[in-house]
């Protein structure tokens, strides 16, 4: 593909409010946005939150990084591409003692082997786009 850009969205209504694109593709490179716990505009496995919208239960994290895996893969496919070309991820957590806990198995799981070859970073963050979100994952591919 010459150096022309393809673009991806999932026509939700916060790509057009926040004027984003899910995925990018420049050359050989896939440059994903971070990927949510979301399908449509439904949040899937949304965290419980207080009155305050501060999150009072991180049990819920394993289910959205399943679902932030699956929207990547979803996107990614879009591109004649997979998880397998992923060469980076960066998860920002809002709990990072149990986004760590889930993130082995479910990247595992993700990848399709017990030692995915992606550099990874854990970041932890206060908020995230939405209350009920405990995680977000970005990620960048090589074709």
């Amino acid at each position: 593909m010459s150096s022309a850009q393809q673009v991806e969205s999932f026509g939700v209504p916060w790509e057009k409010t926040y004027g984003y694109a899910q995925a990018v593709r420049r050359g050989d490179t896939i440059y994903l946005s971070g990927q949510v716990s979301h399908s449509g505009t439904e949040v899937i496995a949304p965290a419980t939150v207080d009155d305050a919208g501060r999150v009072t239960d991180f049990s819920r994290t394993g289910e959205q990084l399943r679902q932030c895996y699956a929207n990547a893969a979803e996107l990614l496919g879009r591109f004649g591409a997979s998880l397998d070309d992923v060469v980076e991820e960066v998860i920002y957590a809002l709990d990072v003692e149990a986004a760590d806990a889930a993130a082995g198995p479910v990247r595992k799981e993700a990848y399709g082997r017990p030692d995915p070859q992606v550099a990874s970073t854990m970041v932890g963050t206060p908020r995230l786009a939405f209350p009920e979100l405990l995680v977000e994952v970005k990620f960048t591919a090589r074709l």
